[in-house]
């Protein structure tokens, strides 16, 4: 099959001023973008909903509809918000920097403009957008992935939902920031992705597994560090050690590599944590959900044995936010 050539990103030039137009599509033609042209506000809006536009750059003094005025409407639509905006004003023009940086925009350029630093400008937004691309395919790989694990087990898509946000909530609580809590609740969905190389006789056996077939189980594990080895993002290493850490225990009895304490990266820690939590107070076909009381005293009970002990008072602390999250992603 033949790939065509990848299109250019296309820019949204908007100014009331012909001739700024013509000066910008000068400077930007040398860099094969692919240019559309709007002389209003009202324009611009009807060509974004037409176009597939990557980049604005926008003149903020504009007569009808200011610029300001153009990008609050663009961020006010989930369709249209993700779209980058770079105001373009002269440095007469009365403008609050903080007001425009609050509607939305990425950027400013002064006129009269200088060609170079439009070019670095425009070049430095639209790699942005690439690294955010990529990034989201990171993490709907992962969800793709973590799916396809789940149509080998028992366990529903609920169950991914919620405890990868309770994951999140446990990690705010260790003193994770925003950011690392995140990346942690989107690769959590991933630590069961080994169960797709075990044999469903024994993932899917109604009954207890024999002392063999549990062994077969335990390998999920590492085929799941396996199949995200070598990675090449953040995430998905992140993802690795949550696939190979998650049936590690405190007290070293765990598997695959019998880790103990701190050893155990944290991010095992609280996958383990919050699995087991979920395991516990979700129904399944072979068995009734527990009550919440009976799954904390046991969680409780094993503190320092199968789980940080310094994680499980966070789990009692925030339970109120993790019922909440169980009953909005409840079993459909």
């Amino acid at each position: 099959m033949r790939i065509g050539k990848k299109l250019s990103p296309r820019i949204l030039l908007v100014d009331d001023e012909p001739v700024n137009l013509r000066v910008l599509r000068q400077v930007l033609q040398t860099a094969d973008y692919r240019l559309s042209f709007a002389r209003s506000g009202k324009d611009a809006l009807k060509l974004v909903e037409q176009e597939d536009i990557d980049l604005i750059l926008l003149d903020v003094m504009m007569p009808d509809m200011t610029g300001l005025e153009v990008c609050q409407q663009l961020k006010s639509h989930a369709s249209t918000a993700p779209i980058p905006v770079i105001f373009v004003t002269a440095l007469k023009d009365s403008i609050d920097e903080e007001k425009g940086f609050e509607t939305g925009a990425v950027d400013y350029i002064i006129k009269p403009i200088v060609p170079a630093i439009v070019l670095a400008r425009v070049k430095t937004h639209l790699s942005l957008i690439k690294a955010d691309e990529l990034l989201n395919t990171h993490i709907d790989l992962i969800h793709r992935l973590g799916h396809a694990a789940e149509y080998k087990d028992n366990e529903t898509g609920m169950h991914v939902q919620r405890m990868s946000r309770y994951a999140k909530i446990i990690a705010l609580a260790y003193s994770f920031c925003e950011e690392s809590a995140d990346d942690l609740m989107m690769a959590a969905p991933m630590h069961d992705i080994g169960k797709i190389g075990i044999p469903d006789e024994i993932l899917l056996k109604p009954g207890k597994l024999t002392a063999d077939e549990y062994e077969i189980m335990k390998t999920h594990a590492q085929i799941g560090g396996e199949i995200l080895s070598n990675p090449s993002s953040y995430l998905i290493k992140l993802a690795h050690s949550v696939a190979m850490t998650h049936h590690e225990k405190w007290d070293g009895t765990g598997y695959p590599n019998g880790l103990a304490g701190e050893a155990i990266p944290i991010e095992g820690r609280i996958i383990a944590l919050v699995d087991v939590f979920d395991a516990l107070t979700s129904e399944r076909p072979y068995k009734k959900a527990w009550p919440i009381k009976d799954a904390m005293d046991f969680i409780t009970e094993q503190s320092g044995k199968h789980f940080d002990p310094g994680l499980v008072p966070l789990l009692h602390q925030e339970l109120p936010k993790l019922l909440k999250i169980r009953s909005e992603f409840a079993e459909r």
